[in-house]
């Protein structure tokens, strides 16, 4: 699918990593951004997107976003917290929005979609993984919500010629990036440059991409991959430990602090403290980052410090 001269719905385009993508796609595409400002901010999306305030698990919203003239929904909004205190809610409002956009897709001829997954998928598997990995077992709410979601775009992939495009990510990061561990430690290092408390072991070790190189991704397999159902996984070849992203986050900001750490092997529950997946899929079609992991958080270290 080329990606020029179309009309797109970015659900949850305020956030993150959405408010990104909507950056490049304005330039060649009429972009209609959908978000309730739970995750992203106005202030984030491009001048030049229709910006509509709205909740996605509302069928009334979806309708009103997704009718015939539109050629794609980029559908990133999701309840994204790992170890939220409402987990049943997050199942069920996460599912509703895919459904709901799966469904007034079909209902009016829209048949292109793409969809933000994520490693935890996955759960504790041999490293590096790759996309055919099985048995999918995640170990966290929001792990099986995002599987429960890939189950909806293959069904409607397969059964009602959707094609869809699913990429499973690793930790994205790089400006706007909150609830992470990078801003947090800026943080906690500008409360307090002597100390730095660290979740679990600090050994934690896990792949790190920068939003820039996330977005180019997604846009050359969406051009270049046409398969009824196309499922990528999207990180580095590389790892960082915990340990190493607080050095690299001192060292940004020229303090010297002493580590504190609470204990255990995994920062909270539902944490996969060891993830690297295998890009060697998305490498076969012609596209592979330019940054190792450790880059990519040294980038988003200075971009961060600087933002916040």
């Amino acid at each position: 699918m080329h990606l020029e001269g179309k009309r797109i719905v970015v659900a949850g385009g305020a956030g993150f990593i959405g408010s990104h993508l909507v950056e490049e796609l304005v330039a060649d595409n009429d972009v209609v951004v959908v978000d309730d400002f739970s995750n992203g901010r106005a202030e984030w999306v491009h001048d030049d997107a229709e910006l509509r305030d709205g909740d996605l698990t509302d069928e009334a919203v979806v309708a009103d976003a997704v009718t015939e003239s539109v050629d794609l929904v980029v559908h990133l909004a999701a309840s994204k917290l790992v170890d939220t205190d409402t987990p049943r809610r997050q199942f069920e409002a996460n599912s509703d929005i895919t459904y709901n956009l799966l469904e007034r897709m079909d209902a009016v001829g829209v048949d292109n979609v793409v969809f933000t997954s994520s490693s935890t998928v996955y759960g504790e598997a041999p490293r590096p993984t790759p996309e055919d990995y099985a048995p999918l077992e995640p170990i966290s709410v929001y792990g099986a919500t995002k599987l429960a979601e890939e189950s909806l775009l293959s069904t409607y992939a397969h059964s009602h010629d959707v094609q869809s495009w699913v990429f499973r990510f690793a930790n994205i990061v790089g400006p706007r990036l909150r609830g992470a561990v990078i801003p947090d430690f800026v943080e906690k290092l500008r409360d307090d440059p002597t100390s730095l408390t660290i979740l679990g072991d600090g050994r934690q070790q896990k792949s790190y991409m920068h939003v820039s190189e996330c977005v180019a991704a997604m846009q050359y397999a969406v051009e270049h991959a046409d398969g009824a159902h196309n499922v990528f996984n999207l990180g580095t070849r590389t790892t960082t430990s915990v340990d190493r992203i607080a050095d690299i986050v001192a060292d940004e900001l020229g303090v010297d602090p002493e580590y504190e750490y609470t204990g255990g092997d995994r920062g909270w529950t539902g944490d996969v403290p060891r993830m690297r997946l295998s890009i060697d899929k998305l490498a076969a079609l012609g596209w592979e980052p330019e940054q190792s992991s450790d880059d990519a958080v040294r980038q988003s270290a200075r971009e961060l410090i600087a933002e916040l």
